[in-house]
Parts: structure tokens; sequence; C-alpha cells
């Protein structure tokens, strides 16, 4: 379980196919912290980590995990968002946010205001009973508050700290991104579901 609090960037060694499976290498700092077997949100994708060899760790991620998320995407040299699983003994300074990508979306709007920055989303209306006003959305990891929500589409608002220290700085119009909604809402919904069949 995460925060959607990015701790720092990763970088993209090495892209390796392995059957239907890919296998990343991936560059960090923290990569001396961690341990073999240990969860770790890559771009708000929970992934295992495999191998640690100094600075760098290895990933794979299955065919599942890879229809769902915007891992086909990422190229070498790519800068990637990464949390570590939060501690019980922690603040809760964003949402839960489990490393389950529910879908992508496309952002169709980058706008760079006086000191922050406006980024719209749209994706699969099939999801829009999960996304509210003011409510919580993790986007490529990150615990983000969405405005300007339609049945398709939402809005977030970016501070420049989060801007420089996660990988929304290299986002442009066009590119997809993992989302996952609040898990709160999906235990509703699933809850209504159940008491209408």
């Amino acid at each position: 379980m995460f925060t959607g609090i990015i701790e720092q960037l990763g970088t993209v060694e090495s892209i390796a196919q392995n059957g239907s499976n890919i296998t990343y290498t991936i560059s960090a700092a923290m990569a001396s912290e961690l341990k073999v077997d240990q969860s770790l949100a890559h771009d708000g994708v929970c992934l295992t980590v495999e191998q640690i060899n100094g600075n760098q760790y290895q990933v794979t991620a299955i065919e599942e995990t890879i229809r769902k998320t915007n891992l086909l995407d990422w190229v070498v040299g790519k800068k990637i968002n990464l949390e570590r699983c939060m501690q019980m003994n922690g603040r809760l300074d964003g949402h839960i946010v489990q490393g389950h990508v529910d879908c992508t979306a496309t952002c169709t709007e980058a706008i760079t205001l006086d000191g922050s920055w406006e980024y719209r989303f749209e994706f699969d209306p099939a999801f829009a009973a999960l996304v509210i006003e003011k409510g919580s959305v993790a986007v490529n990891g990150t615990s983000l508050t969405c405005f300007n929500v339609s049945e398709s589409a939402f809005t977030v608002a970016i501070i420049p700290y989060t801007y420089a220290n996660t990988g929304i700085h290299q986002l442009q119009v066009g590119d997809k991104v993992n989302i996952e909604f609040d898990i709160l809402g999906k235990y509703v919904q699933r809850t209504i579901a159940l008491k209408n069949t």
C-alpha cells in the first residue's frame, strides 16, 4: 500500500522482453536501500524488486500489468516516479493508493500558469462514477486532487514542488498516464452494484 507521495525519480536503464513479460532495469539513489521481494510503485504501478546491483535494480511486469498500464511506452532514459510502500507508523500525507492501476488516461491539455501548472486527462467513461469533484486520484502514482470533472475527463493543478520532484514536468499532450481511482469509491460502487442485482 502506498500514499501517492513520490519519494524520488528513477531512470529506466534497460528493457528486456522475456516471453510475454518485460524486465526493466532501473537506476535510483534508493536502490541500495531496497530489498529483494520488496514492493515499489513505479509511476503508480506496484512491481516487485527481483535483483539489486549497486544503484540499479530489476523488476518484471507480466502481461496483465502491461495491458492495463503505460509500461509499453517506457523507453531507456525515461524518468519514473518511485515510492516505497507505506509504513504503518507514518502519516498518510496523500491518500490510500494500492499500486493497482485501473486504466490509462491521455493528457489532452497542459497549461503553464504564473507559478503553477494544470493538466487535463481523458479516460474511459466506464470509470466515470469513480471520479468526483475535489476527489483524489493517482496519476502515475502521484496523489492529486481533480476538478472540472466530466464523464470522461478531469483536470489537476500542480504546485512547483510536485512539478520539480515528480515526472509530471516531462508530461506532454498526447502522453498516456497510469490512473488509479480512489479505493473507497470502488468499494462504494461495488456495494451499490451488488445491492442492485
